[in-house]
């Protein structure tokens, strides 16, 4: 099984549901646990389904494997949630989208009477991502960094095995450093994070790497 960026999803019946935007991957085991399809006509949020709700059999498509299955209640992959600004619980590195509550009048500002000191403010908007404790959500077209901390590349495939839904390989696209395409084995992957992932090998190994071109 082939995970594309931009790959299009289909339910059981054939009918699209949208494409492939991020692939759930446990760092540890190099197990794919869910997919999350971009939001467009079908679902108005970006969803995650289980790797399990994919059809192996299938290898030249992202397709369901269950026709019973209710699309509707599929988890948003991220949800947005208003909490009390505690800078115990969420310490202000960790806060965006502040707003003031109740709302100040900036007009009293621009009147020439005396500023009036914005409140503290109590609500913050904090967004949290539903994917199984210890994954990561690897992004589309995540940067691949070699030991020796060279921009290889981005990825733009995983491969899975449709048995054990572990990533055997990943293709890099085309970039600074190389014009062609690399198949690199993940024994070779050190860390895994959300937007990079390092290599364990030097550029140099990647250079002596054959050019990677699909069967066609």
């Amino acid at each position: 099984m082939r995970l594309v960026k931009g790959a299009e999803v289909y339910s059981a019946q054939g009918d699209r549901l949208g494409t492939l935007s991020r692939v759930i991957i446990d760092p540890n085991t190099r197990e794919v646990t869910h997919i999350v399809i971009e939001k467009g006509l079908m679902f108005t949020t970006n969803k995650i389904i289980p790797i399990d709700r994919i059809d192996p059999q299938n290898p030249e498509k992202i397709m369901l494997n269950s026709l019973e299955q209710d699309l509707s209640q599929f988890d948003d992959f991220e949800e947005a949630h208003y909490v009390d600004l505690d800078t115990t619980e969420y310490p202000g590195s960790d806060v965006t989208n502040s707003f003031w509550y109740p709302p100040v009048d900036y007009a009293w500002w621009r009147s020439g009477m005396p500023a009036i000191t914005p409140p503290t403010p109590v609500y913050t908007v904090r967004t949290t991502q539903n994917i199984p404790e210890g994954t990561v959500a690897l992004e589309e077209g995540a940067k691949v960094i070699s030991a020796d901390d060279k921009p290889v590349g981005s990825i733009e495939q995983l491969v899975v095995g449709p048995e054990d839904k572990r990533v055997s390989h990943f293709i890099i696209g085309e970039g600074l450093l190389f014009k062609e395409r690399k198949l690199i084995p993940v024994t070779w992957i050190s860390t895994i994070g959300e937007k990079e992932v390092r290599l364990s090998v030097k550029s140099g190994t990647l250079e002596r790497l054959p050019a990677y071109h699909p069967a066609t």
